[in-house]
Parts: structure tokens; C-alpha cells; sequence
């Protein structure tokens, strides 16, 4: 079943696709034939830019929870053999502190509809019943529809594979710095490594030692592997279009500076 023919789902893929359109041709004396392109970043950028207040609750949340985790220790201790009461003793000290187990989930939530969208907009030669001339669109002579899987499969497309290869290598570098800041962030954390870390692929900047109503205190050898799963986000990159790539690029990089600004500045 072709999801993007579910009437809304298919509404909205046009709405994305004619304000990607828009902003092509507007930013076309400016960028040219990366226009396209440089509308996928502005459009990345903008959504950012909404979610700046998520990024400050989430800072707070997550400065919250370390200032918990010494409680969050003790009722661990206390009530680690009688989960069900575990999970009431944590649930009403969050409630008692206002805080929320969840804030990391917010910005990954928030952002998947509108990556979606632009895998959608990039890959379909129709949209909503007339042709798709976004396909045409490039980065630097790379198209904006083809992932870096296919130009290496095809063969036929290296400045598609160079250009993917670039993109999807910032990724990882920007993944590899988030998961050493991490993992710094959980040894410095009261409680060290106690807690499950909440990681996300696409927020690249959730900190671990965040605790979970109920969950044990997870050893630090798994707590090391989980870290690792930033990365998945490179393992996306390689397989969605270059445009849904752009995207991830530019909101990784976004959530890692953000990360350590917010890291200085909340206290």
C-alpha cells in the first residue's frame, strides 16, 4: 500500500512539494541550480528555528534529571525488587519536581512528519496527481532524488557518489563528536552512567544518565554500546535521497551546537 496515496498524507506531500517549489524559484538568482537544494537547508533551518523552546525544555529537563539522580539512586536501592512500586515511587517524584522522563523524544517526534514529507517529495514522480520537477533539481551536479546507495549501485552517477559520500561523512563525524559529548555528559552526571540513555538518530544531542520510571540502572558496558546508536542515523543517510540527507546533515549539526550552547548557558 502506497502511503502517500492516502488522501491527507497526499495533501500534504503537495503542500511540502509547492513550498519546496516556491523556495526554488525564489532562491534561484541566489543559488542557481543548487537552489533546490539550498531550499531543503532554509526549510531545515526554519524548522530549527521553531523548535528552539523544545530544545530549552528539553536542556532543562535533562538538567532536572541530573540534579534527581542522586533521589532517582536511592529509590532504586530502596525499591529496586518491587518494580511496580519503583515505577509509582519515580512517577511521583518527576510529578513532584515537574519534570518530564520524555523531553528527549520531543524534537524526533516533531521531526519525522517533515522528514517524511521531503523523502516523499524527492522520490515520487508524481505527487497528488501531476508530475514531480523537483526530481530534476541537483546539489552541485548530485540529483536531490537519488540516495548514495543507488549512484554506488548504478555506477553511473560519481558526482552523486562523491557528494553523498560527503554528506553522509559529516553525519558521522557530527554523530561520533555527539556520542563522545554523551558520553562525557553521563560520567560527569551525579549517579555516573545510572539510568537508560534516551538516544535518538535524528536529535544527534540527547544526553544519557537521563532515568526511566522503572527501568534499572543499566551497566556500563551497555550504556557504551547504546551509545553508538547516533549512528543509525548515518545508516539512514546512505539510503534516503540526497535531499532527505541534506536534511539530516544540517539538523544534526543544528542539535549538536545547540546542545553544547544550551549546555553552557543553563546552569
Amino acid at each position: 500500500m502506497n502511503i502517500y496515496a492516502i488522501p491527507p498524507i497526499a495533501a500534504a506531500l503537495d503542500g511540502a512539494a509547492a513550498i519546496v517549489q516556491f523556495l526554488t524559484t525564489v532562491l534561484q538568482p541566489l543559488a542557481g541550480a543548487n537552489s533546490a537544494a539550498l531550499s531543503v537547508v532554509l526549510i531545515t533551518l526554519l524548522v530549527r528555528l521553531v523548535l528552539i523552546p523544545v530544545g530549552l525544555s528539553q536542556a532543562r529537563a535533562q538538567r532536572m534529571r541530573r540534579r534527581l539522580a542522586p533521589r532517582l539512586a536511592e529509590l532504586q536501592r530502596r525499591h529496586g525488587k518491587n518494580p511496580e512500586r519503583l515505577r509509582r515511587e519515580t512517577a511521583a517524584l518527576y510529578a513532584e519536581e515537574n519534570a518530564s522522563p520524555l523531553a528527549g523524544c520531543l524534537p524526533l517526534l516533531i521531526q519525522a512528519p517533515i522528514l517524511s514529507l521531503l523523502y516523499g517529495v524527492f522520490i515520487l514522480p508524481t505527487i497528488n496527481g501531476h508530475p514531480n520537477t523537483l526530481l530534476t533539481q541537483t546539489l552541485i551536479g548530485a540529483p536531490l532524488g537519488t540516495s548514495l546507495a543507488t549512484a554506488v549501485t548504478r555506477g553511473d552517477d560519481p558526482v552523486g557518489v562523491v557528494v553523498g559520500f560527503a554528506v553522509v561523512a559529516v553525519i558521522a563525524t557530527v554523530a561520533l563528536i555527539s556520542r563522545r559529548r554523551t558520553l562525557s555528559t553521563a560520567a560527569a552526571s551525579p549517579g555516573g552512567s545510572a539510568g537508560a540513555p534516551a538516544l535518538v538518530p535524528l536529535t544527534a544531542g540527547t544526553s544519557p544518565g537521563q532515568a526511566t520510571p522503572g527501568v534499572p540502572a543499566i551497566p556500563a558496558s551497555v550504556l557504551q554500546a547504546m551509545s553508538w546508536l547516533p549512528l543509525i542515523t548515518v545508516i539512514i543517510a546512505a539510503f534516503v535521497p540526497l535531499a532527505a540527507s541534506l536534511y539530516l546533515v544540517v539538523t544534526t549539526t543544528w542539535a549538536l551546537a545547540e546542545r553544547e550552547v544550551l549546555r553552557r548557558v543553563i546552569r
